[in-house]
């Protein structure tokens, strides 16, 4: 049904609505737009580039790509926005528009709500026929994207090269199972195994990078008996490691690896949001640099690295965003950068990982009434630690000594979400446990 799935009207409406309000916001009459691999793309990419046209803006296609390739292509083209047809790590089923601004960034929450806003009210309208805009293919992007890692000058080519890697790539039979491999080889690592390599948009598993959806990934690593692993998401702005032995880097650790890599090189101040390890925080210090948390979010994120100038950053969710290649995630300077760090360590992956400490995060949730007081219920629950370090840019973050723990209502849906962080899992269980408790407590007197 239209508005409540993501329908060929809704389509129509959401693109309209949105060129109607980024019009007058830039000289610009052009779009970006791409897609990942899934089934659905096609048919979301077509009527969102007519309803691009019949508005009277032109349309560069990139066709099948990543988030982070169709980001740097609208300022390369002096664009007016973007749209990336992708529903990131969101099972086969599911697709969405992702709406970039002129700086090839997020658009704000603002920008936002008054999209949804027009699009309900249909308050948009449409050109005459000798004013419709102009639709064009552009199959560059990607050799341009490589080559810009390639140029970065803290990407170490040569150091890469002579390691001679063997790497497994998990594809997700999306555009990653394209641009991660040309990019490797590019890199010099001329061994590459690619699973998942079917560029079709049937996703042989679970699509997020998680533990739990990279058995198979973990395995080839084994068998193949390769130096290390790469997965990414489908839209390619998420990545992580596999080590030689099959093990996790730990998603949370892409950023991490990378910072300390980047802060020994140049040095500065670092940003992640406020659910994301504390291992970043304590790699900074070591460095010199000063680190700030955000809210959630991606756009959340970049905004604060630009009022820090943030030389690094990113999110837990193996999201690293390099604010002098791009303002936004990008798994391909992140591989380029990460694989730079393990080459001139001389280490191994897994003995690589061992340099950064085994910090665990307990990530928990739990159902809330609609007629819920959220703020309320948080305030409350501040008050009960006041005497500790709390943080409520996004929802309520307490620190104690060594540990913290974060309270996030979602966006999406009635939970409130609570993730710990400690050195043992047990400690980052009961921490968890400790809040869920007082929260279902002070529910109880709402109630």
């Amino acid at each position: 049904m239209p508005g409540e799935n993501l329908t060929p009207v809704d389509i129509v409406k959401f693109t309209a609505a949105f060129i109607t309000i980024i019009s007058g916001k830039s000289k610009s009459k052009t779009i970006v737009i791409g897609r990942d691999g899934r089934i659905s793309g096609k048919i979301v990419s077509t009527l969102c580039s007519s309803t691009i046209l019949a508005c009277g803006f032109n349309v560069i296609d990139l066709g099948i790509t990543t988030t982070p390739t169709v980001e740097m292509a609208v300022k390369a083209e002096s664009a007016a926005g973007g749209v990336i047809i992708t529903a990131s790590h969101n099972p086969a089923e599911w697709n969405a528009l992702k709406l970039l601004n002129d700086q090839g960034e997020f658009i704000d929450a603002s920008v936002g709500n008054d999209v949804l806003d027009l699009a309900e009210k249909e308050e948009f309208s449409f050109e005459k026929v000798d004013k419709l805009g102009f639709y064009s293919c552009d199959n560059s992007y990607l050799k341009k994207h490589i080559d810009a890692v390639l140029h970065y000058p803290l990407v170490d080519v040569k150091a890469i090269r002579k390691q001679q890697y063997k790497i497994v790539v998990d594809g997700i039979n999306s555009s990653g199972s394209v641009y991660v491999p040309a990019l490797l080889r590019e890199l010099g690592v001329k061994d590459v195994v690619v699973i998942n390599s079917e560029m079709n948009g049937i996703f042989n598993h679970n699509p997020e990078p998680l533990p739990k959806n990279l058995t198979t990934l973990s395995n080839e690593v084994v068998q193949q008996k390769a130096d290390l692993g790469i997965a990414v998401d489908p839209d390619v702005d998420r990545l992580c490691f596999v080590c030689e032995d099959g093990s996790m880097f730990g998603e949370e650790y892409t950023l991490v690896a990378v910072a300390d890599y980047v802060l020994g090189k140049r040095k500065g101040n670092t940003v992640s949001n406020l659910s994301s390890t504390k291992s970043l925080k304590e790699i900074t210090i070591q460095h010199g640099g000063e680190y700030f948390p955000s809210a959630v979010g991606e756009v959340n994120v970049v905004e604060k690295m630009k009022q820090v100038n943030a030389v690094i950053g990113g999110e837990g969710n193996g999201g690293v965003i390099v604010p002098d290649f791009h303002y936004g995630r990008d798994a391909l300077i992140g591989i380029g950068l990460f694989l730079s760090h393990l080459a001139n360590s001389g280490k191994s992956i897994k003995k690589l990982r061992s340099l950064y400490p085994d910090y665990v995060i307990s990530k928990n949730k739990i159902p809330l009434d609609k007629e819920t007081d959220v703020k309320k219920l948080l305030e409350k629950i501040k008050d009960k630690y006041k005497n500790q370090k709390v943080n409520t840019e996004d929802g309520l973050k307490i620190e104690f000594d060594n540990d913290w723990v974060h309270l996030r209502p979602s966006n999406t849906e009635p939970i409130l979400r609570i993730y710990s962080e400690s050195n043992f899992e047990t400690t980052a269980e009961n921490i968890a446990k400790k809040i869920i408790s007082d929260i279902q407590e002070e529910l109880n007197v709402q109630k």
